[in-house]
């Protein structure tokens, strides 16, 4: 027999899950100011493995606009330019011998009007994602009516699904809305 509380418990844990894909995703989109955050994303090769950035250098934002990348091993200057390079970031990287230094430029308003869209389509993701696990739960519900689950106990879970899912689209929506405006500010 179906367990309604462990059902919208798993209902629950794959909204959250969305959410914070969400979260994640925004974060490497760049709006205008510097996050470490953006860089993420991107490997370079030390020592014949891929790593993030932050396991071979320190990696800190000294102002609003400079992501500045101090190398723990000297040797390291190279690849970490490379990779960047390499990277979508589109930033080209400045390098003193001590520390690379990415000056994160302001950006153009078609390009701020470009990283809205990426916005949607991330956010519009997340919302599938929520949408199809509050329809995968339903569909086990239903089945569970047939398993011998009360058709009250159904409609009651059903009902409790349904605010669950506004919640987390109401969260995704303020999530981008945020961003957005992050973005789209001067």
């Amino acid at each position: 027999m179906v367990d309604v509380k462990e059902t919208l418990a798993l209902a629950e844990e794959r909204m959250e899950e969305a959410v914070m894909y969400l979260d994640d995703a925004l974060a490497h989109i760049r709006a205008g100011k510097a996050d470490v955050r953006i860089i993420d994303g991107i490997r370079v090769d030390s020592y014949g493995s891929l790593v993030p950035i932050n396991n071979v250098a320190a990696v800190t934002t000294p102002d609003a606009r400079t992501i500045a990348i101090k190398p723990w091993d000297k040797s390291m200057f190279r690849p970490i330019e490379k990779a960047i390079i390499d990277s979508s970031l589109g930033i080209m990287p400045e390098n003193n011998g001590e520390i690379i230094r990415l000056g994160i430029p302001p950006l153009t308003e078609e390009r701020r009007k470009q990283l809205a869209k990426q916005c949607g389509k991330e956010g519009e993701q997340a919302k599938v994602s929520v949408r199809n696990a509050r329809r995968d739960i339903i569909e086990k519900l239903k089945k569970g009516i047939k398993d011998g689950l009360a058709e009250d106990a159904e409609k009651d879970a059903e009902a409790k699904l349904q605010k669950m899912h506004d919640k987390y689209i109401k969260k995704i929506d303020e999530l981008l809305a945020a961003k957005e405006k992050e973005i789209m500010t001067v």
